[in-house]
């Protein structure tokens, strides 16, 4: 038997009606006539010298030759789709996409997103705010900021800034809990997204590294970081702030760290894209606003006792 490939026309109906398992809406996807479809679908079975589709009164189910055809066709259109993209993306400077963690999309990101705007007018921003992993071409992804320790293989990844964590609270909230002793009878908040850090970054290790023993269990509980600083900005308590979440409010004095003591985690927010997409106009000039951004709030790390996780973790 001949290798030589059966028309894309008529793999791409047999495509759809497989996925499908229907004719009819076969051909409403790839709007055409049911009877060109099936025209279609019968050219590449003459093609093969065996039917694909077994027709009953109103339905159709696979062949055993359509079973075996079918996941390599799907998978070949979905990469040719995927390549396709991509290919067309490269030429595309007017369209930026980003995908980010809620927390930082709400705490960094959005309140700076309109002078980025103003400064590339040219730019068409979309953000996804998700923390799942995503494909850079299947999702369409152009730049993705992620919050770990990484590796991250066949990427261009760039630190934005070191983490650190410290207590913070509105400047009323600090008249009351003036000293880390007092903190014992404070009304803490717990951000639960950090409990993946080893070395831990949590209360206990915070109360260590100013040398008090004290290891608080009870307080309110969020499992995402921007609603726990919402929660400290509404007075409702202490958290401990990461440096990214919690600068923007430090610098414009919505809140405080009166305590001058950080714990700093390996773990870092990245600048991640397709290796060599990095000198792509549109997405240099993003990676350029981030790192300016950030400079301009450099001046809260001044005065802070930096104490590494790993020095204050359980023996």
């Amino acid at each position: 038997m001949p290798d030589r490939l059966p028309p894309l026309t008529a793999l791409r109906a047999f495509d759809a009606a497989a996925r499908h398992m229907s004719f009819a809406r076969a051909a409403d996807e790839l709007n055409v006539t049911p009877a060109a479809l099936s025209f279609q679908i019968k050219s590449l079975e003459e093609h093969l010298g065996q039917p694909l589709f077994r027709r009953l009164n109103r339905a159709v189910e696979l062949t055993e030759a359509g079973r075996t055809l079918a996941p390599g066709v799907e998978d070949a259109f979905q990469r040719l789709t995927r390549s396709w993209r991509a290919t067309r993306r490269l030429h595309d400077t007017t369209t930026l996409s980003v995908t980010a963690g809620p927390a930082f999309t709400a705490k960094w990101m959005a309140p700076r997103l309109y002078e980025f705007a103003q400064a590339h007018p040219e730019i068409d921003l979309r953000f996804i705010a998700s923390l799942r992993m995503m494909d850079f071409d299947r999702d369409e992804i152009d730049v993705a900021i992620r919050f770990g320790h990484g590796p991250d293989p066949g990427l261009y990844a760039l630190p934005l800034a070191f983490e650190w964590l410290t207590p913070v609270m509105t400047p009323e909230m600090a008249r009351r809990f003036p000293t880390p002793e007092s903190l014992r009878k404070a009304p803490l908040i717990f951000d639960d997204s950090l409990d993946f850090l080893d070395p831990p970054c949590d209360w206990a290790a915070w109360f260590r590294a100013v040398g008090i023993d004290h290891a608080p269990e009870h307080g309110l509980r969020f499992s995402q970081a921007d609603h726990a600083v919402d929660a400290a900005l509404a007075g409702g308590g202490i958290v401990l702030g990461r440096r990214a979440l919690v600068v923007k409010d430090l610098h414009e004095g919505r809140l405080v760290a009166p305590y001058g003591v950080a714990l700093s985690t390996k773990a870092h927010f990245r600048f991640l894209c397709p290796r060599g997409a990095e000198t792509r106009p549109h997405i240099a000039a993003f990676r350029d606003w981030i790192l300016a951004e950030i400079g301009k709030t450099a001046s809260v790390t001044e005065g802070l006792t930096i104490v590494p996780a790993e020095d204050v973790a359980p023996k």
